[in-house]
């Protein structure tokens, strides 16, 4: 009789350990979905606003944004953006950067590197906003 209690013992601890095995696995899998889940805290619109952009920033050959923040939330974005054109424009915080329309065309002004812009004069420059690769504005 001695020699089938560990034989029970040994198959019930056996089958214990089948039976947590996947609810383990299970476990770890919620635990690794929550970790890379975003914090529930984390509000969208905070992480779009672009206020801290407020300012001149300067681009080639007479180039600038200047960049200002209405009462509304937005944006004023006074652009010289080629040689010939210097306009004003509304712009409203989007994922990304600050979106506008300018030439019936929906843009976004994001941020870049110098080197990621295409243009010898600003390259090895680190904090700049873009418009296209042959349109961007960098700060010193």
């Amino acid at each position: 009789m001695n020699n089938r209690f560990p034989i029970a013992t040994a198959l019930a601890l056996a089958g214990l350990v089948a039976a947590c095995a996947p609810a383990a696995q299970n476990d770890a899998d919620a635990n690794e979905a929550v970790a890379s889940a975003p914090p529930a805290t984390a509000a969208p619109a905070a992480t779009m606003n672009h206020a801290e952009w407020a300012g001149k920033w300067i681009g080639v050959e007479g180039m600038f944004v200047e960049i200002t923040p209405t009462k509304n939330g937005g944006y004023s974005l006074t652009m010289q953006s080629d040689l010939d054109t210097v306009g004003t424009y509304i712009g409203t915080d989007a994922e990304g950067g600050i979106a506008f329309e300018r030439g019936g065309q929906q843009l976004l002004l994001k941020a870049s590197t110098g080197d990621q812009t295409g243009l010898k004069y600003l390259a090895g420059k680190s904090n700049c906003l873009m418009v296209a690769e042959s349109e961007a504005y960098c700060r010193d």
